[in-house]
């Protein structure tokens, strides 16, 4: 697995990620915020890049800094991406793929429910900035990737390095279920505890009112 990460929303994450393509262009905004999500451009690649180096100083996420960054939030099976804005600026980033050798959730799904791998979708390159969070930017970029996946017909999964509670939590609040936790090779950062997730079935819960919620 090497340099790839998973998600951060408070501390380091780590994992895997996929391709194709996926456009959703309506904005979802959080009630009593100006915070919207909407598809990412080629125009918002530059900011992309630059919040990953943000989260990556603040939380070490991705562990290790990619060669280039573009393409490391733009991976080979590239389902689609989107961005958080808040006050006009990117805050948050999540992309969805296709499943790739060492991914672990898909293998897990396929063993809990007899499905190919080739059925899930895996959400991927979620961080906020850390300026940011407390808006519950990172439930409403998952949610527009689980609704993203299941417009093609796949069942959204992920994996998280085991070590990141604030992700965790928030997978776990959402009603995301634990497949497994397994053992993930990260190149010179030897084997990494991997918690896989399930996205619930059925339509996905949308993120509670700003007021009710923390992240």
């Amino acid at each position: 697995m090497g340099n790839l990460g998973t998600v951060s929303l408070g501390q380091s994450g780590g994992r895997r990620v996929p391709p194709t393509r996926v456009c959703f262009d309506t904005p979802m905004k959080i009630e009593n915020t100006p915070v919207a999500v909407r598809r990412r451009t080629e125009d918002d690649l530059g900011a992309c890049v630059r919040l990953l180096r943000e989260v990556h100083e603040h939380d070490g996420y991705p562990v290790s800094w990619p060669e280039r960054p573009a393409s490391w939030i733009t991976p080979p099976t590239f389902l689609g991406a989107w961005v958080a804005e808040l006050d006009g600026r990117v805050v948050g980033h999540a992309g969805l793929a296709g499943p790739r050798p060492g991914d672990g959730a898909p293998v897990q799904w396929s063993l809990r429910t007899g499905a190919g791998v080739e059925a899930t979708a895996m959400v991927n390159r979620l961080y906020v900035s850390p300026s940011a969070r407390g808006h519950g930017i990172g439930a409403l970029l998952l949610a527009k990737a689980v609704e993203a996946a299941r417009e093609h017909g796949l069942h959204p999964v992920l994996d998280v390095a085991a070590h990141d509670a604030a992700a965790t939590a928030l997978y776990e609040r959402l009603g995301w279920e634990l497949l497994a936790t397994v053992g993930q090779e990260w190149g010179p950062h030897g084997l990494v505890a991997v918690r896989t997730y399930a996205a619930p079935s059925g339509v996905s819960p949308r993120p509670a009112p700003a007021a009710a919620r923390s992240s």
